[in-house]
């Protein structure tokens, strides 16, 4: 999803197609009388110090308020949280934003990456305090549609639900997502575009960040050219996927806005969504409205270097708790791209456990640990869930034939 820092982790959580690949392939598998100035630092926690508010610019930037920023808030009237979707503390920081906002201004929307917009009765009974717990969560499908821990989230949903702030589901269907990558946003007829209209094209730089992630994942030979990657029919479908990702949230946080004027609308979602306004907040002063304010965690470790004018409106230092060691899970050694009637294997990586295996590119996943993957998602889970030693059974599609292999991790002490 693995780096602490905002803009880093946020390339990978912000790129659909990229995010799944890189998870196959890892574990294989987020002006005020009151402002001074922050002395510049080269790196670790003076920039951003731990429970401080700063605003990213020249020379190390300059510190701000909590109350400066609600304040900025309330006039914005939208908001952009981001986080990185597994981290527990940008989830803590998160909620104590909203806890000041909501003492500031009680009348709040919530809107939220995590859930798709079809589920939205769910979040209505949630809210409503008509389900419990596990009911919420079944009847939102969390385990289908966003996969992380729902302990990550529930202190803010039980936050909303005690004070009925209404949360909202402003994202689409991973399948429209997959869709206009295969096939492009025209392609995609008007009934199954869940009323995402069509995006505002890309920001040049938020354009060459993609890049940067695309080029990762091209054959070594091909990683130079940029001019001819830019061109590559499929990094411009995905490129518009990005867009249309953006432009689902941005459009759900505008027609709250606009029902709820007295309303501050905060939307939660992943800080790739959020960084130099280059996403979401693109897409909705494309849409009519004023520029949100767009805060950001800042892991104490982060790269000072990053914290550059345009970042965000705001960064808040926070300190992950260190984490119980885990074993290092092997890798399988491909990436992954939607095919008609599963997942097809789109490269394999030279010396790879799957190349051992006698994977190759172009092979259709039809069958991993038994059972039939419609998405590739559900590949990188049963990757993930392989430790160390393991045997992983596949069945592909390769050609007329129907292939069966036998993914064969190595113990952690092996090389």
């Amino acid at each position: 999803m693995p780096s602490n820092d905002p803009i880093r982790p946020r390339r990978a959580a912000a790129l659909m197609m990229v995010l799944i690949a890189g998870a196959v392939a890892a574990a294989t598998v987020p002006s005020s009388s009151d402002i001074h100035h922050v002395p510049q630092s080269t790196g670790g926690p003076a920039c951003v110090p731990v429970a401080s508010w700063v605003i990213p610019g020249a020379n190390g930037g300059q510190a701000t308020t909590i109350e400066a920023l609600l304040e900025r808030a309330v006039q914005a009237g939208v908001v952009l949280l981001g986080e990185t979707h597994d981290s527990h503390e940008h989830h803590r920081w998160q909620l104590q934003v909203i806890t000041a906002l909501h003492a500031r201004h009680p009348d709040l929307v919530i809107a939220l990456e995590m859930f798709p917009r079809r589920v939205q009765p769910a979040l209505d009974r949630w809210v409503a305090g008509e389900v419990d717990e596990a009911e919420f969560l079944r009847a939102s499908e969390w385990r289908e549609v966003w996969r992380f821990d729902p302990a990550l989230y529930l202190p803010i949903f039980h936050f909303a639900r005690m004070n009925r702030i209404p949360l909202l589901a402003v994202n689409v269907e991973r399948s429209l997502i997959q869709a206009v990558s295969a096939k492009g946003y025209a392609a995609i007829p008007a009934s199954e575009r869940e009323g995402v209209s069509e995006p505002a094209s890309a920001i040049l730089a938020y354009e060459d960040m993609l890049l940067e992630s695309w080029r990762d994942h091209l054959p070594p030979d091909k990683q130079q050219d940029a001019a001819l990657a830019r061109q590559d029919a499929e990094f411009r479908r995905f490129v518009e996927s990005q867009l249309v990702w953006d432009r689902a949230m941005a459009q759900g946080i505008a027609d709250a806005a606009r029902q709820n004027p007295a309303a501050v609308v905060v939307g939660l979602m992943g800080s790739g969504h959020v960084i130099h306004g280059w996403g979401v907040s693109h897409q909705l002063q494309q849409m009519g409205l004023e520029a949100p304010l767009s805060l950001l965690p800042w892991d104490h470790d982060g790269d000072c270097a990053t914290l550059v004018p345009g970042l965000a409106d705001a960064v808040f230092g926070v300190a992950e708790p260190p984490r119980t060691a885990t074993v290092a899970r092997p890798r399988l050694g491909i990436t992954l791209e939607p095919a008609e009637n599963g997942v097809r294997i789109g490269a394999v990586t030279a010396g790879s456990i799957a190349e051992r295996t006698g994977l190759r590119k172009g092979d259709l996943i039809i069958e991993i640990a038994g059972v039939r993957p419609e998405q590739a998602i559900e590949v990188a889970a049963a990757v993930m869930r392989q430790a160390p030693g393991t045997w992983l059974p596949l069945k592909v599609q390769r050609g007329s034939r129907t292939l069966e292999f036998v993914a064969k991790f190595p113990a952690a002490s092996d090389p």
